[in-house]
């Protein structure tokens, strides 16, 4: 045991957790939670994530870290027609279809095969709102917005990591110091609240399938790439599985859907955890220790949010996902062929478009994926015989 082990496991989860709580506040207000659900949320997948880090570490002895699914928890906030009721049977769904991913090989297969330029203008388009969000806050409130974005652009050059975690702990104690903040809430233990699931159509289509489809292509495929890249060989059924069925148990409470880290894995599987990659799966057991503590403690930290200045909300809601925008903008333009499709995509699913009662975010994937077929017929020349019939009409 070294002592980098445990440092490493509660810097990802202070990273983790305080850089993106701000989005789960904000999903959990576009759906309509109350206070007391709120806190629930927060409760329900911190022990999710403290259980799941736990049981797969020991038992793959690979340091297998989850996370909520940020991207998932943007497109729950961009979503502005759904009740809690409606979002906690998504959630079911949701979890229920992941599961089956796990146990069924050929929909992880299937998943993947979704192109990474539409997949990511999907993405793009969720986001992309939290940041012109984040950039409107600023006539709100110049003297306290403007100053922490500079504060964020200039600690990201050094440490990215902690660049969120700074401006939310900074602006917290500025609003709190110049009065911004009337007073602190008092202290109080979490605890979780069952909420009754409300099944529709419209919330299946536009909420469940798209948060299954961004969890799977942007948080698990990309967890199991980290993991691979630090020299393990996970199998990728039963981890989904895991968090699939966690996600099913917690929905009910809440809980949105949990799934492997990226950016938080990435702290805790390198070198610099331990020199002996066998031994690095012991910070599963730290980071899941941390998240049980967040559990305890949610339902403080959600009322300490709900006392801040909403400008400063936005703004580390906005920052927080500012480089996950970054990262999708780019993998949706990289292919030439395929920068059309990712555009419109990006475009549609941006537009916070209805229709029938489905959301941007299932739009913006089929208008993708009809386009992409279409340019692929055309490189094939299965259009040729129409072109020849229309030239000899006109």
């Amino acid at each position: 045991m070294r002592i980098s082990i445990p440092i490493s496991a509660f810097v990802a989860a202070i990273v983790g957790f305080g850089g993106t709580l701000a989005i789960v506040i904000a999903a959990a207000k576009a759906v309509g939670a109350t206070q007391i659900e709120t806190a629930s949320w927060v409760t329900a997948i911190c022990l999710a994530m403290a259980i799941e880090c736990l049981w797969l570490s020991w038992r793959t002895k690979m340091p297998v870290i989850t996370a909520w699914s940020t991207p998932g928890l943007a497109l729950i906030a961009a979503s502005s027609s759904f009740s809690m009721g409606e979002a906690v049977g998504a959630f079911i769904v949701t979890g229920i279809l992941l599961i089956a991913t796990g146990l069924f090989g050929p929909l992880t297969r299937l998943i993947a095969r979704i192109p990474p330029s539409v997949a990511s203008g999907m993405l793009a388009g969720i986001l992309v709102s939290f940041a012109i969000n984040a950039v409107k806050a600023i006539p709100a409130d110049p003297w306290l917005i403007l100053p922490l974005i500079a504060t964020f652009f200039v600690i990201r050059l050094f440490n990215p990591a902690v660049s969120v975690l700074v401006v939310l702990i900074g602006g917290g104690l500025a609003a709190f110091l110049t009065g911004r903040v009337g007073g602190l809430p008092t202290p109080e233990l979490s605890t979780l609240t069952l909420i009754a699931p409300h099944f529709s159509i419209a919330a299946i289509i536009g909420l469940a399938l798209p948060l299954y489809l961004v969890t799977m292509a942007s948080q698990n495929l990309s967890g199991l790439a980290v993991l691979r890249a630090a020299g393990y060989h996970p199998e990728p059924g039963p981890l989904i599985s895991v968090t699939g069925l966690l996600s099913l148990l917690s929905a009910p409470f809440g809980g949105s859907t949990t799934n492997l880290a990226a950016i938080s894995a990435a702290i805790c599987t390198g070198p610099d955890v331990h020199p002996n990659p066998a031994e690095r799966w012991k910070t599963g057991p730290f980071y899941a220790l941390a998240y049980l503590v967040f559990a305890i403690f949610g339902a403080s930290l959600v009322a300490i949010f709900a006392v801040l200045p909403q400008s400063l909300i936005v703004l580390v809601a906005g920052l927080a996902l500012m480089a996950p925008l970054a990262n999708a903008l780019s993998i949706a333009l990289k292919d030439e062929g395929h920068r059309m499709a990712a555009t419109v995509t990006f475009a549609v699913t941006a537009s916070g478009l209805t229709l029938f009662g489905v959301g941007a975010a299932f739009w913006g994937l089929v208008a993708g994926v009809v386009v992409l077929f279409l340019e692929e017929l055309k490189m094939r020349q299965s259009f040729q015989p129409l072109v020849r019939i229309w030239r000899t009409l006109s």
